[in-house]
């Protein structure tokens, strides 16, 4: 994470207190206190009718420097999907998992 400032429109990944998956969404808006000049961040996912208070911590309206873990650099659509469907249905990932492990013992070198 490099120290540049975070703009309006980025795209980054942050972890929120609780939750063990990181979030990568887009930075909607940027709050600089005036007396501390610490940054807030409030973020909404592209496909999100709201921003993501709601997914924030109970009470946490802003995220801040330490919530976030890096930017986005690249992108490659419908990758994120691989991970819901792993958490949600846990079966896909043993036979994921089986498969590449067979994979790697029936090939030849």
């Amino acid at each position: 994470m490099s120290k540049d400032p975070i703009r309006a429109g980025e795209i980054v990944v942050f972890n929120v207190d609780g939750r063990e998956i990181p979030i990568v969404h887009r930075v909607i808006k940027v709050h600089e206190r005036q007396d501390t000049g610490e940054v807030d961040v409030l973020t909404k996912g592209d496909n999100n009718f709201g921003d993501d208070r709601l997914l924030y911590a109970h009470g946490q309206l802003w995220l801040q420097r330490h919530h976030i873990m890096g930017r986005a650099v690249g992108f490659l659509p419908y990758v994120g999907w691989v991970t819901i469907i792993m958490t949600e249905k846990p079966i896909i990932k043993y036979i994921l998992i089986g498969a590449l492990g067979l994979l790697v013992i029936t090939s030849k070198e």
